[in-house]
C-alpha cells in the first residue's frame, strides 16, 4: 500500500465547494485501486482567516506545509481582502518557499464540450502549458517611493537567472520530447524587452543542441496569442516567463470551453518540497454555496496530482472518468449548459472512476 500526506487548502468562495468533490473523486479512485491510500489535514487559511487573524496563514504556515507530500489547493479571493494581499499572503509565498518553479497547465478540449472557437474540436485543441512559476516579472522586486505625491515612483524588476530560465525551458523540452508530436513553442518579446527577453532567447537557443529531436519555434507573445485562437492544432508544447505565461494559460483555458476546466500544477520536479495542485478558477463569491460551481478543473487537478505522485494510472483513470461524463452531456453544470449541481457532476465523476475501474 502507497501512503500519502495531502494538505487541503479550499481557500475562498467556490474553492470550497469544488475542493470537496475532487476529496470524494480521490476517494473513488483510492477504492478501486486497491493500492493508494490518501490522508487529508485540512487548513482554514484564506481571505476568511485574514480577516479574522491578520495574516492568510499563520506565521509557520510554510513550516506545517513542508512536511506533506502534496498540497490541494482551491481558491483565493474575497472582496474585502485586496487580490495583491491574499495572492501575496497565501500562493505566491508557497510557491516560491517550495520552490515550484514549473507551473504546468493543460489545455485540452474536453469530449463533448463545446469550445468557443468555430470547427475546433478536441483533436485540435490538446496542448500543454509550461509557465516559469517563482521569478521573472512576478519575483516581487521593486518598490514605491513619495507616495501620493506627484512626483511618485513605482518600480517592478523582472528578475531572470540563467538557472531559473535554463531549469524551466529544460523541463519544456523534456515534455515536448515525451509527447508523439515532439514540437516546442518558446514565448518572447526580445523585439522591445532587449534584456530579459534576449536572455531567454538566448537560452533556449543553446539548450537547442541537446534536444535535436524536438522542432522548436518562438513567437512574440502577441503572436503566439493570436495562433493559440486562430491555429491551435499547430501548437503542441508551449513555454513562457512567469507572466507571459500566465497570460497565456489563462487564453488556454478559455479555449476549454470554461473556466470551471483547467486545473494547475505547481511543481517542484525535484519531490525534495511539496507541490500545489489546483484549479485554475478562482473564488467567484458570487456563486460560492450556490451548488453550481462546475468541479471539474480541481477533480482534474487532483488527477495531475496523482501522477506527480507517480500513479500515472490513477491519474489517467480520473481524466477518463471527467472525459466519461463531458461526452455523456447529461451532468454539466450551467457554465456548460446543464442544469447539474456541483455534487451531481462529482457523483457523476466518482460514478465513471467506479465503471471504468472494475
Amino acid at each position: 500500500m502507497n501512503r500519502y500526506r495531502v494538505a487541503v487548502i479550499a481557500g475562498d468562495g467556490i474553492g470550497v465547494d469544488t475542493i470537496d468533490e475532487a476529496l470524494g473523486t480521490l476517494g473513488a479512485v483510492c477504492e478501486v485501486h486497491g493500492g493508494l491510500e490518501l490522508a487529508y489535514d485540512r487548513y482554514p487559511w484564506g481571505c476568511g482567516y485574514y480577516l479574522e487573524h491578520g495574516e492568510m496563514m499563520p506565521s509557520d504556515g510554510l513550516q506545517i506545509l513542508a512536511d506533506y507530500d502534496c498540497i490541494l489547493f482551491g481558491a483565493v479571493g474575497f472582496p474585502p481582502v485586496p487580490d495583491h494581499i491574499s495572492l501575496w499572503g497565501l500562493l505566491l509565498p508557497v510557491r516560491q518557499y517550495f520552490d515550484q518553479y514549473i507551473n504546468l497547465r493543460p489545455v485540452k478540449l474536453l469530449e463533448g464540450i463545446p469550445g468557443p472557437l468555430r470547427d475546433k474540436g478536441p483533436a485540435d485543441i490538446d496542448m500543454v502549458c509550461i509557465r516559469e512559476n517563482t521569478e521573472g516579472e512576478y519575483a516581487g522586486t521593486g518598490g514605491r517611493v513619495h507616495r501620493g505625491q506627484e512626483n511618485e515612483v513605482a518600480i517592478q524588476t523582472g528578475v531572470f537567472t540563467r538557472s531559473g530560465v535554463e531549469r524551466v525551458l529544460r523541463y519544456a523540452f523534456e515534455v515536448a520530447a515525451q509527447r508523439p508530436r515532439r514540437q516546442l513553442a518558446s514565448a518572447t518579446k526580445s523585439n522591445a524587452l532587449q534584456y530579459s527577453m534576449v536572455f531567454w532567447d538566448d537560452v533556449f537557443a543553446a539548450l537547442q543542441k541537446e534536444y535535436p529531436q524536438v522542432a522548436c519555434r518562438q513567437y512574440h507573445t502577441d503572436a503566439l496569442a493570436a495562433r493559440m485562437i486562430t491555429a491551435p492544432e499547430s501548437l503542441d508544447v508551449v513555454v513562457g516567463s512567469n507572466l507571459f505565461g500566465d497570460i497565456l494559460t489563462d487564453l488556454g483555458g478559455a479555449l476549454q470551453g470554461s473556466l470551471g476546466i483547467p486545473p494547475s500544477g505547481n511543481i517542484n520536479p525535484t519531490k525534495r518540497y511539496p507541490s500545489l495542485f489546483e484549479p485554475v478558477h478562482g473564488s467567484a463569491p458570487d456563486i460560492a454555496g450556490k451548488g453550481i460551481a462546475n468541479p471539474i478543473a480541481a477533480i482534474w487537478a487532483a488527477s495531475m496530482m496523482l501522477d506527480h505522485l507517480g500513479h500515472t494510472d490513477a491519474g489517467d483513470l480520473l481524466l477518463r472518468a471527467i472525459n466519461a461524463v463531458t461526452a455523456e452531456g447529461r451532468t454539466l453544470t450551467p457554465d456548460l449548459g446543464g442544469t447539474a449541481t456541483t455534487h451531481e457532476v462529482g457523483l457523476a465523476v466518482q460514478a465513471q472512476v467506479r465503471r471504468l475501474g472494475r
